[in-house]
């Protein structure tokens, strides 16, 4: 069974700036920089039927951006976990076109009969995986870098990404590319 999510990939220059983050958090499990995304949707190990369904449904949202490429900005870095940190990312500056679009990925996951997505959608690329660290190391860590990011790329296409039964992840392997063309494109 595949393991499938739509993301958008990070562009390598957008990459090599958040590489300057790595290092420096002992316990830190880091992301390789060809792994970096933005998952809209993680669909998770599902048949070959139903990633049929999803690969074929995500074109019909291609023009939701319309002809002009998403602007995404990365604004902050943080931390999900709280007093048992989890997870270093940066974080996705919010805009009502990207949420349009993470909702209609969410549509087509509960139209190919997948159970609805429990958490709130927080944009992000994650940069480390944590285990055994402790909130007083990551909030040591994140003191150092307190200040904003203003990293900002178009993602001028999705994709649909599988990945390998893994711990953390990647590496990860593009299924189908979908880019957004609108009433404009060819």
């Amino acid at each position: 069974m595949p393991r499938l999510f739509s993301a958008f990939e990070i562009p390598p220059d957008i990459a090599a700036q958040l590489a300057f983050f790595r290092g420096g958090l002992h316990g830190a499990r880091w992301i390789e920089l060809r792994d970096y995304h933005v998952t809209l949707r993680f669909f998770g190990d599902i048949d070959a039927r139903v990633a049929q369904g999803l690969a074929a449904d995500l074109a019909e949202t291609e023009t939701l951006a319309g002809a002009a490429p998403l602007a995404l900005e990365l604004d902050e870095i943080g931390v999900f976990g709280g007093r048992q940190p989890r997870a270093l990312f940066a974080r996705v500056k919010s805009d009502p076109l990207l949420t349009r679009l993470q909702g209609a990925h969410e549509t087509i996951a509960r139209r190919n009969g997948l159970a609805p997505e429990t958490r709130n959608f927080a944009p992000h690329v994650t940069l480390a995986r944590l285990r055994g660290v402790s909130s007083a190391a990551v909030g040591a860590w994140l003191a150092e870098r307190a200040y904003p990011l203003a990293l900002a790329f178009d993602a001028e296409r999705f994709v649909l990404y599988s990945s390998r039964d893994s711990v953390g992840g990647g590496p990860y392997r593009i299924e189908t590319v979908y880019p957004f063309y609108g009433d404009g494109g060819d």
